[in-house]
């Protein structure tokens, strides 16, 4: 705590990003840093996506089955009428929040508090994913895990997709995504379009017989 000209007591704001590829414990850090929070006597409330439903309706839950209590909202903007109260927010999954997600963020840590956020950094194409980068540029702290790579062991780099669905937006596990590093990554890539150009091959001789 910090005290201004005034005598009040006043909490410094600030914005934390953790993010990373998927199966790199984004969550789990998440949820070690809300508990630490909890544990100091600070209100806290984490807020997922309503759409995140893979393990639990209203619980975050990391891979390793650690849980924590959550809001589930529909859009960035619902967060800010839910906050007021608490000294620490956290929001998991930010990548599938809307691009409005940045000036939420802002708007609470100007207003003292301390925000984390946990998200995918890349999409399955290795693109920016959501408001991730934004964030990072605007974060206070900006803290990059990483899963290993499942195909040689070193430090992963992105999230491959093992089925063949080209939406941005899927959620998934080990069936669907595997962590890869940047060499593994771009030969997986090479992968999947020699399997795209073969298929559509077959595809067309199909429609000819």
């Amino acid at each position: 705590m910090m005290e201004n000209s005034t005598g009040e007591n006043r909490r410094p704001g600030r914005i934390e990003v953790v993010c990373g590829s998927m199966f790199s414990g984004k969550t789990e850090e998440l949820i070690r840093r809300m508990k630490r929070a909890k544990f100091a006597r600070q209100k806290v409330e984490i807020f997922k996506p309503a759409l995140d439903t893979r393990y639990s309706d209203v619980n975050v839950v990391s891979h390793d089955r650690n849980v924590i209590h959550s809001t589930p909202v529909e859009n960035a903007e619902e967060i800010l009428t839910r906050y007021a109260g608490h000294d620490v927010i956290g929001i998991d999954e930010a990548q599938f929040f809307d691009s409005k997600l940045v000036d939420v963020c802002n708007t609470m840590s100007n207003k003292g508090v301390r925000v984390i956020v946990a998200g995918l950094d890349m999409d399955f194409r290795g693109n920016p994913f959501g408001s991730i980068p934004a964030l990072c540029a605007v974060a206070d702290e900006v803290t990059k895990v990483h899963a290993i790579c499942v195909r040689c062991g070193a430090l992963a780099y992105a999230s491959h997709r093992l089925v063949n669905v080209e939406s941005q937006v899927m959620l998934g596990e080990k069936t669907e995504y595997e962590p890869l590093c940047r060499d593994c990554f771009q030969k997986a890539l090479e992968e999947d379009h020699r399997n795209s150009l073969s298929g559509n091959l077959f595809d067309n001789i199909e429609e000819q017989s």
